[in-house]
C-alpha cells in the first residue's frame, strides 16, 4: 500500500514554485481525458467486432453430413 504524501512542515516555499508545480499536473489531467476517450473508443470497437463475429457465426447454416 502506497503512503500518501504529507505537506512540508516548512512554509517558506515561494508562490512561483507552487505555480510551476501545478502546470504539469494540469497537463497530465488534460492528457488523461484524451487517453480515457481513446481507450473507451478502442474498447467499443473491439466489442463491436466481437458482436458482429458472434452474429455471423450464429447465422451459419449447418452443413449436411458427408456419408
Amino acid at each position: 500500500m502506497a503512503r500518501t504524501p504529507s505537506p512540508p512542515e516548512d512554509d517558506s516555499a515561494d508562490d512561483a514554485g507552487a505555480e510551476a508545480e501545478k502546470a504539469p499536473a494540469a497537463k497530465a489531467e488534460a492528457g488523461s481525458g484524451r487517453t480515457k476517450r481513446l481507450v473507451t473508443g478502442a474498447a467499443i470497437g473491439i466489442g463491436s467486432a466481437a458482436l458482429v463475429a458472434a452474429l455471423l457465426y450464429a447465422n451459419l447454416s449447418p452443413k449436411p453430413d458427408k456419408c
